[in-house]
């Protein structure tokens, strides 16, 4: 049996380099587990009264920055779920991925530890499905730098690793998904997964102590560091 007791190390294969081809399917199961098992309602109950307050306090129009977007599907979620226009915007570091972006999301090829962007340029930062790519004190660094991004909130979402969403991926993800790669990406995005004391003390690690996390459905955990506001 596969153990889950520690996060895995393997690189997943979409990391390493595949075929246009495969990536552009990968991409495509994720925006359909972004839909259907991403706890859309609850992110969205989370990020929409942030950027909401900001366009409320400021006359410059909110924005969010989705940090490893892959296709912008979930930042265009959000911007399409506030009442006000929003400008949204998504990094990437594979043109490829940015590329799928719809109209309503700004494509913006990057590494995350290289930015182009100044501190508090944003409302509120995103991370979805992201932050797990990354090894031993790698994710304290991620956290840290785009806290520093965020004028309102960092709001992370990632997978909780445990034995029930792995065996429900064993069962299923040859069924649900079109790309291999998504099947065994998908499989070891679980092992690679954290737990909710891991990914506090990441967030503890980067110098972010007032983080609330919450388990949400189905196996994931959402975490959400807001910045102090002036009143």
């Amino acid at each position: 049996m596969t153990s889950l007791a520690q996060r895995a190390t393997e690189p997943e294969e979409l990391d390493l380099g595949v075929s246009e081809a495969e990536a552009l399917g990968s991409l495509r199961d994720l925006r359909f587990v972004n839909r259907w098992l991403g706890a859309r309602g609850r992110l969205r109950a989370i990020v929409r009264p942030r950027l909401e307050a900001a366009a409320a306090r400021a006359t410059a129009t909110p924005s969010l920055l989705d940090v490893g977007c892959g296709s912008g599907d979930v930042a265009a979620f959000l911007a399409q779920s506030c009442s006000r226009p929003v400008l949204a915007a998504g990094v990437d570091i594979k043109p490829l991925h940015v590329k799928q972006a719809p109209p309503e999301v700004r494509p913006v090829v990057a590494n995350v530890h290289a930015l182009p962007f100044p501190e508090r340029s944003f409302d509120v930062v995103l991370t979805s499905l992201f932050l797990h790519h990354f090894d031993g004190p790698e994710p304290a660094k991620v956290l840290a730098k785009l806290y520093s991004l965020c004028r309102r909130a960092l709001v992370v979402t990632d997978l909780r690793r445990a034995r029930v969403p792995y065996t429900f991926g064993q069962l299923t993800f040859r069924l649900l998904f079109r790309s291999r790669v998504s099947v065994a990406d998908g499989l070891l995005s679980i092992r690679r997964g954290f737990t909710e004391d891991e990914l506090r003390a990441a967030f503890v690690e980067a110098g972010i102590p007032h983080v609330r996390i919450e388990r949400v459905f189905p196996y994931r955990l959402l975490a959400v560091a807001d910045r102090p506001q002036p009143y």
